[in-house]
């Protein structure tokens, strides 16, 4: 496990709504709806099981992506990835994901869309952002690291590839015990998109431990 690096905040950073049952497809969860203070975004955490004060909860922190989650998009693996994570917590009887209104790598959707239109010329996903004076990825996770202590969890078992989210809860106090990599089938959309994310985010699809994960990803951040 990697220790987490201590953060304090003397402001709280979500606020609790309610929390409801919710039958899906995937099996019966609870819902429990935030506002995030900072920008007025309402992030929700999905659970399956009684999970509260435990550790190494099976757990993912996942962005919206409404082109593939709603509209059906080949182009990412990212609707892939929310059906993994909630059939892997079903099916493991317990743990957590965190779904962050966080869309184009927090670009938002019109930016997305432009970043779409410019890799039809060949640029990869990276080299769109640039192109249009934007970062590669302007994701934050204080609001789920806020989630996961309002929750009580000790400890998670996080459901990524990615290095960026890894060392940004860890920067927020979060107590990553293990990883799980998240496996998705690829296609001839997206298979330049994946390829991107390995080459260009230090993106690891195996099971490579988060300490090599950290070290050789080029996490490019203002922070």
């Amino acid at each position: 496990m990697v220790p987490p690096i201590p953060q304090l905040s003397l402001q709280p950073i979500v606020h609790f709504v309610a929390e409801t049952l919710l039958p899906t497809k995937h099996g019966d969860f609870r819902v429990r709806a935030y506002r995030d203070l900072t920008d007025g975004s309402e992030p929700v955490a999905i659970i399956y099981g009684q999970i509260e004060q435990g550790s190494n909860v099976l757990l993912r922190v996942h962005d919206q992506c409404l082109t593939s989650e709603v509209f059906g998009s080949l182009k990412c693996d990212c609707a892939d990835q929310l059906d993994f994570a909630l059939k892997t917590i079903r099916d493991a009887g317990g743990g957590v994901v965190i779904y962050l209104p966080q869309e184009g790598r927090g670009i938002g959707l019109a930016n997305k869309i432009a970043a779409y239109r410019l890799q039809e010329d060949g640029l990869d996903t990276v080299e769109a952002n640039r192109h249009l004076g934007l970062p590669d990825d302007l994701r934050r996770y204080d609001s789920a690291a806020a989630i996961i202590a309002d929750m009580d969890l000790k400890s998670i078992c996080l459901m990524t590839n990615n290095p960026r989210k890894i060392k940004h809860l860890l920067s927020h106090g979060v107590q990553v015990e293990s990883r799980k990599p998240v496996k998705t089938d690829v296609n001839q959309h997206s298979e330049g998109y994946i390829d991107t994310k390995v080459a260009r985010m230090g993106h690891a699809l195996d099971s490579s431990s988060i300490e090599s994960m950290l070290a050789a990803a080029p996490i490019n951040d203002a922070d």
